[in-house]
């Protein structure tokens, strides 16, 4: 889609239609209500505490049996040990009864039923039974295309089979020297300045900075020089493969800023030039409200023996992940990609950070080898998967056999009631798909994506991409994928 400042951007909302959707979701609310929990709001906090899709202390979730009676493990597989997989969130819906596959020629030409003769362009595009994999629909499906930010279902899974559902990710503050205390950023993406209101709740420099105020007064410490520390990460800060005009898209990469270097507090928006020094000044004003005189000193790295103060630790990664999928969040999805290169063992660079995706993606069996990634949010226009690709990732996210996945799943946005499919699925077609498609969305200049799964109306579970490239009309666009999306989950075939 194309900004109001001809900007390439990820998963923006077309402001001509904003208004119409919003009205339209308050005008439709009744009718939709009970689509399949019966909910709807018009915030997705608020609409998932209603339906019971958001639990206390976690994010969206769905039980890991909604899955297990499509599946068809290898007999004589074990699922490996995986941190945290023997502790999934608490299951909120009802399993799936599974029901009978669509007939591929039914489905195919559902499909080809929603004109799309306005969109322009071509698409790849897969449909596939959600347990066995067996393909129901393809159209160049192996063609690799630009993904735009259903990229971020790569990096997503990348990073939650290094590290497993529960990792945390640690901001520090050490004494390093007579008077001298450095910050060290661990690069947790979502690290607030004041103390979290929201739940699951993030970590904050407030928090921090009690608890570093707390251990300095014990010691009679009334005043520091604060140095920070980002060089957890490596490399470029800014991907060369983004053009300057993506400012307001995305922060330069850093292991340690707070609220993502957004001076508005939202995407898109200005950015903070220096995210550490930024973050560093917050924590001195933070320490200053707390009796603690601070002179703000330098970029530096924290001596390896130092004793450390203080420090929080992030949320799990299955809620950074949920966190991220759901806003389509740039940002984050960029600090994951360097995470999942030094879980990998590597440097925390954007380069390392192609190279683990490709290597744990290829010993997953997920890789495609026509496939390219550049970065972690699929900003890039170099980014190359085709939509057969996209299923795989989300069938084995999907399986019992992959629990430490599961969030890949869980973090998905629903039609019509969450994330950056909010205001998207309100004309008279693609209606009945509200609270039915949960998917993926990716946007960029003449770019549009959605991939994810659904229920179809005989109760069958499928996984479904569709990526369209070189579109004439963004909105056109978009609107065919809300129906094509919906024509799937009403096939009764």
């Amino acid at each position: 889609m194309v900004h109001p400042t001809g900007k390439d951007v990820g998963d923006l909302l077309d402001p001509r239609r904003a208004v119409l959707a919003l009205t339209a979701m308050v005008v439709l609310a009744g009718v939709v209500a009970g689509v399949v929990t019966g909910f709807f709001a018009g915030a997705a906090e608020r609409g998932l505490y209603a339906s019971g899709l958001w639990t206390s202390g976690g994010a969206s979730t769905i039980t890991p049996g909604t899955f297990d009676q499509a599946a068809s493990p290898d007999p004589g597989s074990t699922p490996a040990a995986t941190p945290g997989s023997s502790d999934l969130p608490r299951p909120v819906l009802a399993p799936a009864t599974g029901g009978r596959r669509p007939s591929p020629a039914k489905l195919a030409a559902r499909i080809r039923a929603v004109d799309d003769g306005a969109v322009g362009g071509d698409y790849s595009a897969e449909v596939a039974d959600l347990g066995s994999g067996e393909a129901l629909f393809r159209h160049r499906a192996g063609s690799p295309s630009i993904p735009a930010s259903t990229l971020k279902l790569l990096t997503a899974t990348t990073v939650l089979s290094l590290l497993g559902p529960d990792h945390e990710f640690t901001t520090r503050v050490v004494r390093a020297g007579n008077g001298r205390i450095v910050l060290v950023g661990g690069g947790d993406p979502y690290l607030a300045g004041a103390s979290s209101t929201r739940n699951p709740e993030r970590a904050s420099l407030a928090a921090l900075a009690a608890s570093t105020a707390l251990a300095l007064k014990r010691t009679g410490t009334t005043g520091v020089r604060l140095d920070y520390d980002a060089t957890l990460f490596s490399g470029p800060a800014w991907n060369p493969r983004w053009p300057e005009r993506y400012a307001d898209q995305v922060t330069p990469v850093s292991a340690l800023w707070v609220d993502e270097g957004r001076t508005a507090g939202v995407s898109p928006g200005p950015r903070v030039g220096d995210p550490a020094k930024a973050a560093a000044r917050s924590f001195a004003a933070a320490l200053e409200k707390l009796g603690v005189s601070v002179t703000v000193g330098k970029a530096a790295g924290a001596p390896r023996t130092a004793k450390a103060l203080a420090r929080v630790q992030s949320m799990p990664l299955q809620q950074v992940v949920e966190t991220m999928l759901l806003a389509s969040d740039n940002d984050a999805a960029e600090v994951l990609f360097r995470q999942a290169a030094l879980a990998a063992g590597r440097t925390g660079s954007a380069v390392d950070g192609a190279r683990t995706v490709r290597a744990e993606l290829t010993r997953l069996g997920l890789w495609d080898a026509d496939a390219r990634v550049v970065d972690g949010s699929g900003l890039a226009r170099q980014n190359r998967v085709p939509s057969d690709a996209l299923v795989e990732v989300l069938r084995t996210a999907a399986a019992a056999s992959h629990p430490e996945l599961r969030s890949v799943i869980t973090g998905l946005p629903v039609a019509g009631v969450e994330g950056s499919l909010v205001i998207r699925f309100f004309d008279e077609r693609s209606l009945a798909g509200r609270g039915v498609v949960r998917g993926k969305t990716g946007t960029l200049t003449g770019v549009h994506a959605l991939a994810g799964y659904l229920e179809t109306a005989d109760g069958g579970l499928v996984a479904f991409a569709f990526l369209v490239n070189d579109a004439t009309d963004g909105y056109a666009a978009r609107v065919w994928l809300d129906r094509v999306s919906t024509a799937l989950s009403r096939c009764g075939c």
